[in-house]
């Protein structure tokens, strides 16, 4: 997952609104939504490599998302997938966990009307204030342009009234690329970061493999909404899952 926006707690109808693109390398197996076999709670994609996920929520009412911290210059980390810590925290409460071994990472988790950002980078662990926020491979509303942008378009979109799916997927569908002197400079080099820069990419071996919308209501009701794509950028499909709140 390399961007989230949502708007916490800021929306009359819906308390929690997410959007947000999963960046991965194209020939990644990959499973689309669907409940879990093994743990049926859990809605959420499945990297059908590691097991683990990049998003996911539960009937339960718990939400979890999480993006990797993009910094070439920092010792790398050979540890345990990251993807599984989305289920852990679908599942419990962070707690005292020890994330220090994972490679660099940021999570946004918790139940529905109570979420948290942890980031293993600062060792920061804080519970989200309400308002509109955005993620992408550096910490919590990091201004980058890609990020910048999509939170503007969500404050859009909350500011006309009932927000609708198709204005929320145009947000993610954005592919342009920012200006140079307002890239980041991660260690990439000047090209990955232009192609990185754009809320939607689409490079050869890598891009935008999803778009996912999740709106929640106040009784806890949500909808989780998952866009996918060919390599090529051609939609795939459309699937549209109501959770019904048990808890």
């Amino acid at each position: 997952m390399c961007l989230v926006v949502l708007a916490y707690k800021v929306h009359p109808k819906y308390p929690l609104i997410v959007a947000a693109n999963r960046d991965e390398f194209l020939d990644r197996p990959t499973k689309p939504l669907h409940f879990w076999e093994d743990a049926h709670t859990i809605l959420a994609g499945r990297d059908e490599r590691a097991g683990g996920t990049w998003m996911g929520l539960t009937t339960a009412g718990r939400f979890a998302a999480l993006t990797n911290y993009r910094d070439m210059r920092r010792q790398e980390v050979q540890g345990p997938s990251r993807g599984a810590l989305v289920q852990r925290v679908l599942e419990q409460e962070l707690g005292n966990w020890d994330t220090s071994p994972y490679a660099g990472f940021n999570l946004l988790h918790g139940h529905f009307d109570s979420l948290f950002y942890h980031s293993n980078v600062t060792g920061l662990h804080a519970a989200l204030e309400p308002g509109i926020h955005g993620l992408s491979n550096h910490l919590l509303n990091t201004p980058w342009p890609k990020v910048q942008r999509a939170k503007d378009g969500l404050t859009e979109v909350i500011a006309s009234g009932e927000p609708s799916m198709e204005q929320l997927f145009e947000i993610l569908e954005d592919d342009t690329q920012a200006l140079d002197h307002a890239l980041p400079d991660t260690g990439i080099g000047l090209p990955w970061e232009r192609a990185l820069s754009s809320i939607h990419i689409r490079t050869d071996g890598y891009g935008t493999r999803c778009s996912t919308i999740i709106l929640v209501d106040a009784l806890g009701n949500a909808r989780f909404t998952e866009r996918s794509y060919f390599p090529e950028g051609e939609r795939v499909h459309t699937l549209s899952v109501p959770v019904e709140a048990t808890g």
